[in-house]
């Protein structure tokens, strides 16, 4: 059974996408509580809302604050210091708060706050009360151990329970955290921590994935002998976090002489020995550090990207009890690693006092429907994903409602990369009918959101919903003018609470973070991403990285716009396109790599018939200068297309194999491509 199709291959939609029948109960409720609280006159719909948020985003993040009932101490003199985006201003000056110690305070104590998934019927529930419990535990440990707030703490760990104590622990005594996939490579591992300089490391020994038992001793040796020699590591934590059927990976004895004098076992930690007395979570300035994130370094080292304990935490508030209209009895699946700023925002749903359903094999191998069958078996209310997982279940056009019981999902996230129209159409056909199917893109530089899912607006196939309270976006074209309906750069014009405080490594001047962002437009954070906004739904459509932007003649192309086209063959499996400069001329050559699907071969028939349904979907100027054949089409781990690196690449520019990517050797392939 596949999806009904057009003849263009657009989705037809059986059942009727999401349709709200008034506000939604969070989004008004904070409408309700302004109008009250200061006299505002905001109307009762989301784009009066959205606009006077934007138009008073200080005094909006203040009754959002109050609204979410943060746990401040101190004063501060005004929400936001004055000055326009690019002056960096501070936000809530005076007060101090704990990350850990407001997420923590939410839960009830029987309730499960995290729920480990083995497979799809082996689950293991941690309670509220157990979870606090393991955090103010490992806190104290950490703080015998000599760490102390503002200093750097680093997990090399999959998405399981155990890392989720550490991550809340580490918050909870102020110090910072910042992870990395256990899929990286050691050298990626280290040009991350190697800036953070952790006092601290959390890893495993192994994990499965795929069904199989892969160990980590030699990436481990390598990271934790680096950190020592040059960046002061003291203390190495292994959770043993394998079931005996999972396998038995080698002992300590393979591990280096190194990792050996540091090495401390979870399980050996003395929490028998630990004071009872009543836990004090440190208290930390607003904008003190919480998170290091990193940029994807797929052209370089990355970005070393620091996030704030209090912009974090109000962002994700917003994003999960207004937006998401986040209850204590959601659950949520949402498959990420820790190397993802998914990871981040999932683990502050605790702060609604919700469940969060964790599971760290495969998605789709060796059971391509596990992820439905958790999500099914622990009556999931929200899943989320990258977006080209949703992809691979449209390929299946299987009817997961009929296969499982899916009646308490009741939001459908997707982020990384545009969801395809088509995708949209499937899961709301074949998954959940009526469910919120929330396209929901920001990034790692702001930690959350620009825009996404909102229960007060019906849900379009092919676009997120809306823009986001307090996020302040515009569609601005070559000139610099904001624009409707046409293709123009995603800006931000005003401040916002999880903007960064800072790149490490940076300087007082911040000229990397200046670089980053406020050049393209001055005064006006420009992130990189070409995107619509459509005035009639106030919507947006996504066209992706506006840095990996086609120049055809002057004009500039999005390359979101071939991919529409092209992977609406049958023949063709997927695809990447980057620009090829012409030496002495302003031009570029447009080459399209595709990788045909099982066995299919590109011949001249079938790059003809490419080149005539771009010229007749989208324009002449779209239309490739050749088409390749190639074996693999490289992706980050988040999912996202790495087309700034195959634009290096066929360009003669040396490019870094990445760990942030999924594929790293992939890139080689487009080496005989390349501009002599």
């Amino acid at each position: 059974m596949a999806p009904i199709t057009d003849s263009n291959g657009n989705g037809t939609a059986k059942s009727s996408l999401y349709v709200p029948s008034g506000m939604g109960k969070a989004e008004d409720a904070l409408r309700q509580a302004i109008n009250k609280n200061i006299g505002a006159n905001i109307g009762p719909d989301y784009n009066s809302l959205h606009k006077w948020s934007c138009e008073n985003y200080g005094e909006f993040w203040n009754q959002m604050a109050i609204f979410a009932d943060v746990q401040f101490t101190g004063e501060c003199k005004e929400f936001v210091e004055p000055g326009n985006i690019a002056s960096l201003p501070g936000w809530f000056v005076g007060r101090k708060l704990n990350y850990t110690e407001n997420c923590l305070s939410r839960g009830k104590g029987t309730d499960a706050a995290f729920i480990t998934a083995y497979n799809a019927t082996e689950f293991v529930t941690h309670t509220y009360n157990n979870f606090r419990r393991d955090v103010e535990r490992l806190a104290r440990q950490l703080r015998g151990m000599g760490v102390t707030s503002g200093e750097g703490v680093c997990g090399f760990l999959p998405n399981t329970y155990e890392t989720a104590v550490a991550m809340f622990a580490t918050a909870a005594i102020g110090a910072v955290w910042s992870s990395a996939s256990v899929d990286f490579g050691p050298r990626g591992v280290l040009d991350r921590f190697s800036q953070v300089k952790p006092r601290v490391l959390f890893t495993v020994d192994a994990v499965k994935y795929k069904g199989k038992l892969f160990e980590l001793h030699e990436k481990i040796n390598e990271v934790v002998e680096e950190l020592s020699a040059n960046c002061g590591l003291e203390k190495v934590i292994i959770f043993k976090h394998l079931r005996p059927q999972d396998g038995s990976p080698r002992g300590d004895d393979a591990f280096s002489s190194v990792v050996r004098s540091k090495l401390v076992k979870y399980s050996d930690l003395q929490f028998e020995k630990l004071s009872e007395e009543k836990f004090e979570y440190t208290q930390v300035p607003f904008s003190a550090p919480l998170f290091i994130m990193f940029s994807s370094g797929t052209t370089g080292i990355p970005k070393a990207i620091v996030h704030s304990v209090g912009g974090t935490l109000l962002k994700h508030a917003e994003e999960h009890l207004i937006q998401g209209d986040g209850r204590p009895t959601d659950r949520m699946l949402f498959y990420t690693t820790c190397g993802w700023m998914m990871w981040n925002w999932l683990m502050t749903f605790t702060y609604v006092g919700a469940s969060i359903v964790v599971y760290e094999e495969s998605p789709l191998e060796p059971d391509p429907h596990i992820l439905i069958k958790i999500a099914a078996n622990t009556k999931c209310t929200i899943i989320g994903a990258g977006a080209k997982l949703y992809d691979e279940y449209t390929k299946m056009a299987t009817d997961f409602k009929k296969m499982y019981d899916l009646s308490n999902l009741r939001m459908i996230l997707s982020t990384g990369s545009p969801l395809k129209a088509a995708a949209f159409e499937f899961m709301n056909d074949y998954v959940a009918p009526g469910a919120v199917i929330g396209s929901i893109s920001g990034g790692t530089d702001i930690i959350g959101c620009f825009m996404g899912a909102s229960l007060s607006l019906p849900v379009n196939a092919g676009e997120c919903q809306c823009l986001y309270l307090g996020m302040n976006i515009k569609s601005f074209n070559e000139d610099g003018c904001p624009v409707l309906d046409e293709q123009g750069e995603l800006v931000c014009v005003t401040p916002f609470p999880s903007m960064p405080t800072h790149f490490l490594n940076d300087g007082k001047d911040h000229e990397k973070y200046r670089a980053a962002y406020f050049e393209r437009f001055p005064s006006v954070w420009a992130h990189g991403d070409f995107c619509v906004i459509n005035s009639e739904t106030g919507g947006v459509v996504m066209l992706g990285r506006s840095d990996a932007t086609l120049n055809r003649g002057g004009v500039r192309i999005g390359t979101a716009d071939i991919y529409a086209v092209v992977e609406r063959f049958e023949e063709i499996d997927d695809c990447i396109v980057a620009g090829q400069a012409v030496p002495e001329d302003e031009d570029e050559l447009i080459l399209l790599f595709v990788k045909p699907r099982n066995g299919t071969v590109l011949d001249d028939a079938l790059r003809k018939r490419i080149c005539t349904k771009i010229r007749e979907m989208m324009s002449p100027r779209h239309i490739p200068n050749a088409i390749h054949a190639v074996e693999d089409i490289p992706y980050t781990n988040s999912g996202k297309k790495v087309e700034m690196a195959v634009k290096k690449i066929i360009n003669g520019h040396p490019v870094q194999k990445a760990s942030s990517l999924r594929n790293p050797d992939s890139l080689d392939i487009y080496k005989k491509f390349a501009r002599a």
